[in-house]
């Protein structure tokens, strides 16, 4: 069994893929995985790394909404989709997993023509055009939210990286804060504005830090690595305020806090809810409002805070975190409840969902 990916450009893309990639190893030592890139992309590194086949097709970037240049994204597209369909020929591909992105559209295009069993992932609530085409085409489409508008879609979460999915917080929690130089037993907020960091929350926490230590609140900061490292001068006996530039072990970091401050893309909601981190969600105030989509589920359900871009300000974060944060019983009431809105076991589903697609064209 061969099965090709379609998911490059951004790590919302490609983790998700990668994770797919791993469960149905797990299940399938012999499985042949080879997941389509552009030069472009992430994958080019993220890809080879876990060690998988990465082949290259030219990008055919795509307008998110209905511009004047989508009428010339056909003809932009055809050469990529004959790159696509000759490596689902050299690969006997029999099935292709699309994650939305440049690569997914031809992905999808070149196995309607080649009569290749085709399965849509889409991670975020408000879904891409690319996926929005390929799940007219697909045997299975799969969801991340429950209320997805993609027809006929089955929720089953995002597929996370093992080490994620598996976190027990508690058992790791004193390994954690000891690799990151915190307290074992104050209350810890986690920062991270994404793999890049984010400039206002950057901004917003140096300014409350001062205020959260004498609460008996410590920080861990990652700030980007991109982004200036902010001064510290941690007073003896306060609790600490650790920036880093960047942190590799995610899992890591989850285990050691015990609510989060970020931005609300949707892998980052999955990991959270998965884990049953509780977190401040302040969506990009760019793009077409999906990260808002991303975390309203998890909100309603009590497992975290919405708060606009502009309305993040030290005394936002004082009158509605630092509660959170000093209440024993209510973090463990949103933590429960991110715990119970997460899906934990999406790769495995979408496994089935694979092995659902191949067997149905075996059986035409």
């Amino acid at each position: 069994m061969h099965v090709v990916l379609a998911g490059g450009g951004t790590a919302g893309h490609i983790e998700p893929a990668l994770a797919l990639a791993d469960a149905l190893r797990r299940q399938d030592p012999s499985v042949g995985i080879t997941a389509l890139g552009t030069e472009r992309g992430l994958e080019t590194r993220l890809v080879p790394e876990r060690g998988y086949e990465l082949a290259l097709i030219p990008a055919v970037p795509l307008p998110r909404k209905p511009t004047p240049e989508l009428i010339t994204v056909p003809g932009r597209l055809r050469g990529t989709i004959k790159a696509a369909e000759q490596i689902l020929e050299r690969t006997r591909a029999d099935c292709v997993v699309g994650f939305g992105g440049y690569v997914a559209l031809p992905g999808y295009l070149a196995a309607k023509r080649a009569g290749v069993p085709i399965v849509v992932h889409e991670a975020n609530a408000r879904p891409g055009l690319a996926n929005k085409i390929g799940s007219r085409y697909a045997h299975g489409v799969a969801v991340s939210t429950p209320d997805s508008k993609l027809r006929g879609a089955r929720y089953i979460g995002i597929p996370l990286r093992r080490t994620i999915a598996t976190l027990d917080r508690a058992r790791v929690r004193p390994e954690a804060r000891a690799a990151f130089g915190l307290d074992p037993n104050l209350p810890t907020l986690l920062v991270s504005g994404g793999s890049q960091g984010a400039r206002h929350l950057n901004e917003v926490v140096q300014r409350v830090a001062p205020l959260l230590q004498r609460s008996g609140i410590q920080i861990l900061h990652v700030v980007g690595p991109k982004n200036e490292m902010p001064r510290v001068d941690n007073m003896p006996g306060m609790p600490p305020y650790i920036p880093v530039p960047y942190v590799d072990r995610m899992d890591l970091a989850y285990a050691a806090a015990d609510m989060m401050l970020c931005r609300a893309g949707a892998m980052t909601v999955a990991e959270l809810s998965a884990v049953g981190l509780p977190a401040a969600y302040v969506p990009l105030p760019i793009g077409n409002g999906e990260q808002r989509l991303n975390a309203q589920p998890v909100v309603n359900a009590g497992g975290g805070l919405l708060v606009d871009d502009a309305a993040l300000t030290p005394e936002w974060v004082q009158g509605n975190v630092l509660p959170v944060l000093t209440d024993p019983h209510q973090l463990y009431e949103m933590s429960r409840a991110a715990a119970e809105f997460g899906r934990r076991d999406a790769d495995d589903l979408l496994v089935g969902m694979v092995y659902e697609a191949i067997a149905a064209r075996r059986g035409a």
